[in-house]
């Protein structure tokens, strides 16, 4: 499904991202690990758009898309979630999905303007589509509370639900656990394989090694721009390189 090859980036003389290739097949969910600063984001931005690659080449589904604009890449249902939360904070948790429904667009100019019959039927469709994504991430009780009132967890939930609003094919979740409880954890861990289950390949940047394991098939580790190693979780914890860069010798226990 997308084929990373040789992809670099350089921010002036530094190599942020260097010569890093990397497969990600229908279905999979490859887990993306590294310390900070080893280059995972560089890689989404560079996938998704939001930077240009000084090397390399980025294909989905056979067809090149280095350096397209962001907007042209999540048409073709590449769709990324990111560190800080995504929300409209002053729209209720329904309307955010709403609105974002409307990325992928099913109503024209003039059915809008004229408020069309064919309209108004899309209208409920986006409204019914809106309440089954909350009710799949279990925000549906929410539906009416507005987003800056949710706990952290929820936030975060919401922003994966905003990026199922756009029908992703390949989901790019760029650390979804980042500073939950141990409960908030457990739920998006459920989530997010109940999403692959669905049938939605997800490529996962984590820093919760436990999680990471737990929900990934493989998992790929950059350090310092570089790939180091690529494997099952069960390779990845006996390799010794990626211990001595990354996880530490106490830090997680094979």
């Amino acid at each position: 499904m997308l084929e990373i090859e040789g992809l670099t980036k350089f921010f002036g003389g530094l190599a942020a991202l260097s010569g890093v290739d990397m497969r990600v097949k229908p279905g999979d969910i490859l887990g993306l690990i590294g310390p900070n600063g080893a280059g995972k984001t560089t890689l989404f931005n560079l996938v998704t758009g939001f930077l240009r690659p000084t090397k390399g080449r980025v294909i989905f589904e056979g067809k090149d898309i280095t350096g397209k604009k962001p907007h042209s890449i999540a048409a073709k249902a590449i769709v990324r979630t990111f560190q800080a939360t995504n929300i409209f904070p002053d729209f209720t948790v329904l309307q955010n999905i709403v609105l974002s429904c409307h990325l992928v667009p099913k109503i024209g100019l003039l059915e809008t303007v004229f408020h069309t019959p064919s309209s108004r039927r899309k209208d409920e469709d986006i409204l019914q589509r809106s309440q089954a994504i909350l009710e799949l991430v279990g925000l549906d009780t929410m539906a009416d509370v507005a987003a800056l009132n949710l706990a952290h967890g929820h936030k975060r939930i919401l922003g994966i639900a905003i990026a199922l609003a756009a029908e992703p094919k390949l989901l790019l979740l760029d650390e979804p656990l980042s500073g939950m409880n141990a409960e908030e954890v457990s739920e998006t861990m459920r989530l997010i394989d109940r999403l692959w289950q669905s049938g939605i390949t997800i490529l996962l940047i984590e820093h919760n090694m436990r999680a990471a394991m737990s929900l990934c098939q493989r998992i790929v580790v950059l350090n310092f721009g570089r790939k180091i190693a690529e494997g099952s979780p069960e390779e990845i914890k006996g390799n010794n390189e990626v211990i001595q860069a990354y996880l530490g010798a106490g830090e997680y226990a094979p």
